[in-house]
């Protein structure tokens, strides 16, 4: 059956229909017919057909109409180009009136009748004449006069007549729905979801099938695997309507799909269409490569495929359904990577917040670090780590953490800062360690003196009250909501081996400590890309030795204090090149400030001048006279290792003891030596002698030869203008891009959360530049310093170690400027690793 107005298509096998023209559900709709399924006839209507009803030229309805069965109802649905930019909503029974109504009463009974016109009056009124929907609010749907209510009601609302003429209600539908598309609210909540501007609608115009009769009939959804799990189950629900009884009314009985020990199914009650819906859905999914979900009616025991929709799924599903399409053949490996969002793995890596889940926010800010953990709030490290000890979980709440609350946030489930952003100290360590976290909460009022929280709608959270911080959505909730499991299967982690079979980059994690590489060892990371050998100062044993460090004024006192630590170090050392397994492991050398190391409130000082027998007034000025206006541009990184050589020189020699150590039972190590903050030629030569004097020596002493690789974090602008003149004295530089992007902006990476939203919202940023890569400013210091830097060393080893080495959009840059690997927190390796696979593959594709 062909039409003269090819931008209004009868559905067949061959008709001229595409995704690109009539939208997503048409084209589906005819690969259904294309497989000869029990599909009611169809007309498509094209986006331009649509862009023109919207502006009033109306197509010949009867025409249209006779395309179709003559005596059925009518269903009008959207069929967008991408089913998530949404549209608006169905309308049904369309062709209902006073004549049909009578029909319908002596053949399906009165009941289902009325309700049948009672709810096309209401769907007719609210939605294409645009009536008021309270006038509906005081009718009793149920009432044998409710159509002649309705009919009243419409009269007096429109001030005429309900249309009674089949063609002008489907003109009016039309019209409606191409309008509201086109609508600006519409445009702007389709773009907000990634829809271009001029996104077209299509429509399909559906003869309806009602599932009422004296047979067999209902209505329902069927689909082959769990929505949540992705485990093979026929699921769904189905509404029985047998002898008149209607969905729309209470009368209507739910079944289950498959037998059910806790009620009637479709099983039992109709297995003969059981078993073709069955037969019909294990078709769709072989050759439309994909699982649907069955939207059918049946009617006198005959099955009729009205739809059908991709089925809904959770990130660990949609991981399941791809692997087990290209396990059986039907989609290639690569299109089973490409199906799956990147940062969808989060959802299988941590434990999430049920999403059938109520949730009672109390205040939300910058989602730091993913995954849901719920606990008591805690004030202090202290607090949390005597919570941990009875067996408690926890929340630890601070204004911001610093590196003194490592262990406390060891101990804790989750961590909630007022202040900070995506790089800050609690996000980079929450990452690190796989912790839920939320930081930049600040409309919640923090009364750590007090020891509570203030929401904004006035309710206060004490200390030991519970709470729940969901660090994939950034919100604070009330109270311990349901849970789901982190789900690290067999399909995950076929999943992950196709990725690396596919992946050009490689993919290394940043692990300070032996749990941390162990977590990316089972993520199988290719190695460490970052060590930072400060967090490993802070237990309290070692914290105190590092103090007496510091406050030593000659150079063999210190190198007194740092020889008890040297044991420690080297312990920590060789259990990291233990767990790696002959991996490589980059250590960076002391990086921060020696403040970070001293008590900063009078009880702290009290007791360190206790711990050191000095007066409390020579601790206190010597804590100021350490004091630095801006810390973090001040005194730290390769400027304390050239003015406190000692200290990198007792690193170089641990990690050197340590390497000869673990070599004995394994593979041989080969360390990575990285100076941090590296600014000039002259401080690589000056290190670089003192690690090259310090090697000869533990050569000398144990006569046990070892190599090494010395390498920069270049995080510094001038570091990457200048690679060509440092690379000659490094085999490898990795870009520090936390405090490069700090030193480029000229941003607090700690307090741009507080403006940043602002400023993406207003357009001054793309995007949060400490989340993704500033390809144009912070990245052509990327590029500029790696083609400087093999310019002079052709071999110059390459890669990325900031936070940004886990981002997809990072890495594809990082790709394009020839880098060897990127490095990011554990838990974010398989993103990482899935990311660089997909970028691989669309290379392949071109």
């Amino acid at each position: 059956m062909q039409q003269d107005n090819p931008d209004i298509t009868f559905i067949t096998a061959s008709a001229p229909v595409a995704t690109s023209s009539h939208g997503g559900r048409a084209k589906c709709l005819q690969r259904l017919v294309r497989l000869d399924l029990p599909v009611p006839k169809t007309v498509a209507l094209s986006f331009d057909e649509v862009h023109r009803i919207a502006a009033g030229d109306m197509p010949d309805m009867a025409a249209l109409i006779a395309q179709l069965q003559s005596d059925s109802l009518i269903c009008v649905r959207p069929s967008s180009e991408d089913p998530d930019w949404g549209g608006p909503g169905a309308i049904l029974n369309i062709g209902m009136n006073d004549a049909r109504h009578a029909e319908l009463s002596k053949s399906l009974g009165g009941e289902a009748a009325n309700a049948l016109y009672a709810r096309f009056i209401q769907s007719y009124s609210i939605h294409v004449a645009r009536l008021d929907p309270d006038m509906f609010d005081d009718m009793d749907m149920a009432a044998e006069d409710i159509c002649e209510q309705a009919l009243a009601a419409y009269e007096d609302e429109a001030e005429e007549p309900f249309p009674q003429d089949p063609a002008k209600q489907l003109g009016g539908v039309l019209r409606s729905m191409a309008r509201a598309w086109e609508g600006t609210s519409a445009r702007l909540l389709r773009q907000a979801k990634g829809a271009p501007a001029d996104a077209g609608l299509g429509l399909v115009v559906q003869e309806m099938v009602l599932g009422l009769g004296h047979g067999e009939c209902g209505s329902g959804v069927l689909q082959l695997v769990n929505t949540t799990t992705g485990m093979p189950q026929t699921t769904g629900r189905y509404l029985s309507q047998s002898q008149g009884r209607d969905a729309l009314e209470t009368g209507a009985a739910s079944l289950y799909i498959e037998k059910d020990p806790r009620g009637p199914s479709l099983e039992e009650e109709a297995p003969v269409a059981f078993e073709a819906l069955k037969v019909h859905a294990a078709l769709m999914r072989e050759r439309l490569r994909e699982e649907m979900q069955i939207e059918f009616t049946i009617e006198n025991g005959a099955v009729h495929i009205l739809d059908g929709v991709r089925v809904q799924r959770s990130a660990r599903a949609a991981v399941r359904i791809a692997v087990q399409l290209a396990k059986d053949g039907i989609i290639p490996r690569e299109e089973a990577l490409m199906r799956i969002e990147p940062r969808a793995l989060n959802e299988l890596l941590h434990r999430q917040i049920d999403p059938e889940a109520e949730r009672d926010v109390i205040a939300t800010g910058i989602a730091a670090s993913p995954g849901a953990a719920t606990g008591k709030i805690v004030f202090s490290a202290a607090e949390a780590q005597a919570s941990a000890a009875r067996g408690e979980n926890c929340v630890l709440v601070r204004r911001e953490t610093n590196p003194e609350d490592i262990r406390g946030m060891h101990a804790a489930n989750a961590v909630l800062t007022e202040r900070g952003g995506i790089t800050s100290h609690a996000a980079v360590i929450g990452r690190g360690l796989g912790l839920p976290c939320v930081v930049g909460a600040s409309s919640l009022r923090f009364q750590m003196r007090k020891k509570g929280l203030i929401a904004p709608d006035g309710r206060v959270f004490r200390e030991g009250d519970v709470i729940t911080i969901d660090g994939s959505e950034g919100q604070i909730l009330a109270g311990q909501p349901p849970m789901l499991e982190a789900a690290l299967d067999d399909a995950f982690q076929a999943l992950m081996d196709w990725a690396d079979d596919a992946r050009d980059i490689d993919v290394r994690a940043n692990a300070d400590t032996p749990a941390d590489a162990k977590t990316a060892r089972n993520f199988r990371a290719k190695g460490i890309g970052l060590c930072r050998t400060e967090h490993m100062f802070f237990d309290a044993d070692r914290l105190t030795v590092m103090r007496e460090m510091i406050f030593a004024d000659a150079s063999d006192d210190r190198r007194s204090a740092l020889e008890q630590l040297l044991p420690m170090q080297r312990a920590d050392f060789i259990e990291l090149f233990r767990i790696m397994e002959g991996q490589p492991v980059c250590i960076r050398l002391f990086d921060p400030p020696l403040h970070e190391f001293l008590p900063t409130d009078r009880a702290g000082l009290r007791d360190l001048a206790e711990a050191l027998s000095l007066p409390l007034s020579d601790v206190t000025r010597r804590v100021e006279a350490l004091g630095e206006y801006n810390p973090m541009l001040g005194m730290r990184g390769v400027r304390l290792g050239i003015t406190i050589p000692e200290i990198y020189d007792m690193q170089a020699r641990a990690i050197f003891e340590a390497t000869i150590e673990a070599s004995r039972d394994g593979d041989p190590v080969v360390p990575e030596i990285m100076i941090p903050l590296v600014s000039a030629k002259r401080e690589v030569e000056l290190v670089k002698t003192r690690v090259d004097a310090v090697a000869a020596a533990v050569r000398t002493e144990t006569g046990v030869d070892f190599t090494y690789r010395l390498g920069v974090m270049v995080e510094t602008p001038r570091a990457a203008l200048r690679a060509e003149e440092i690379a000659p004295h490094c085999h490898f530089f990795s870009f520090g891009t936390n405090d490069l992007t700090q030193m480029t902006y000229g941003l607090s990476r700690d307090d741009a959360g507080r403006f940043m939203s602002a400023y993406v919202q207003q357009g001054v940023y793309p995007e949060d530049p400490f989340h993704t890569l500033d390809a144009e400013g912070v990245g052509e210091l990327l590029k500029l310093g790696a083609e400087r830097g093999r310019r002079a060393q052709p071999d110059l080893t390459l890669s990325v170690c900031g936070e940004h080495g886990g981002s997809p959009e990072s890495i594809a840059f990082c790709r394009r400027i020839g880098l060897d690997y990127v490095s990011c927190s554990p838990f974010r390796v398989p993103v990482a690793r899935l990311a660089a696979a997909q970028l691989a593959i669309q290379d392949k594709i071109g």
